[in-house]
């Protein structure tokens, strides 16, 4: 299986993609606003996308999709709690950068809620709502077909290595976020792998171990 995660634009945030292989289908998780980027990552691999799955709806996260989309037609998942801001991802942008972007509507925007199960370029993914950091804020866990590997859940801004998404923007609960980690993530297998929206991997049980925002969460 290929899992390809790079930072883009100012606040490296990772765009993964997955797919059983090169020269074929795959799946996009989370678009920031570097579209020629994510283009290029695609022809490199020889990859042809077929959906794209968004963790959350801040601005480093959705504002590559429209472009893309324009350049590969695919559907884009989001959680409805989230939806405005991938359709219209304009006022964050005014608020966080002075930047002028170009923001098409992507045609195809489709619903996700806690436990779907999408199944895409023969990978399949449950979508798992983890609100807190934003109120639509979904991880993604992909189950890998490889016994010896473990399955894959593609934490957005919710877990991070050693570290938590913040909530102190307009709609983040801190609230929400510690009873998310603890009602949906901390009881998942220690080897899970976690493929955040910032910085390096990490597992769920090295987080268990080392992160003191999980340990807050379990008596939060």
């Amino acid at each position: 299986m290929l899992v390809d995660g790079f930072p883009l634009w100012f606040f490296e945030t990772n765009c993964w993609v997955v797919a059983p292989g090169p020269d074929g289908p795959c799946v996009v998780i989370d678009a920031p606003p570097d579209p020629d980027a994510i283009a290029a990552r695609l022809a490199h691999h020889r990859l042809t996308p077929v959906a794209l799955l968004t963790t959350h709806g801040h601005l480093d996260h959705v504002g590559g999709i429209g472009q893309l989309v324009e350049r590969h037609p695919m559907p884009v998942y989001v959680h409805d709690l989230d939806r405005r801001h991938v359709l219209d991802p304009g006022p964050q942008a005014r608020m966080m950068t002075r930047g002028e972007f170009d923001f098409p509507v992507p045609p195809d925007l489709r619903s996700i809620d806690d436990g779907d199960v999408l199944e895409l370029a023969d990978l399949r993914f449950t979508a798992v709502h983890t609100p807190g950091h934003t109120p639509g804020s979904t991880c993604f866990l992909l189950a890998d077909p490889s016994p010896l590997e473990g399955d894959l859940l593609f934490s957005g801004d919710h877990l991070f290595a050693g570290s938590v998404g913040r909530t102190d923007l307009p709609g983040g609960s801190w609230t929400d976020l510690m009873r998310s980690m603890r009602e949906k993530i901390m009881g998942l297998p220690p080897e899970t792998r976690v493929a955040p929206g910032h910085g390096p991997a990490t597992t769920v049980g090295r987080e268990l171990a080392v992160n003191p925002f999980l340990a807050e969460a379990r008596y939060a």
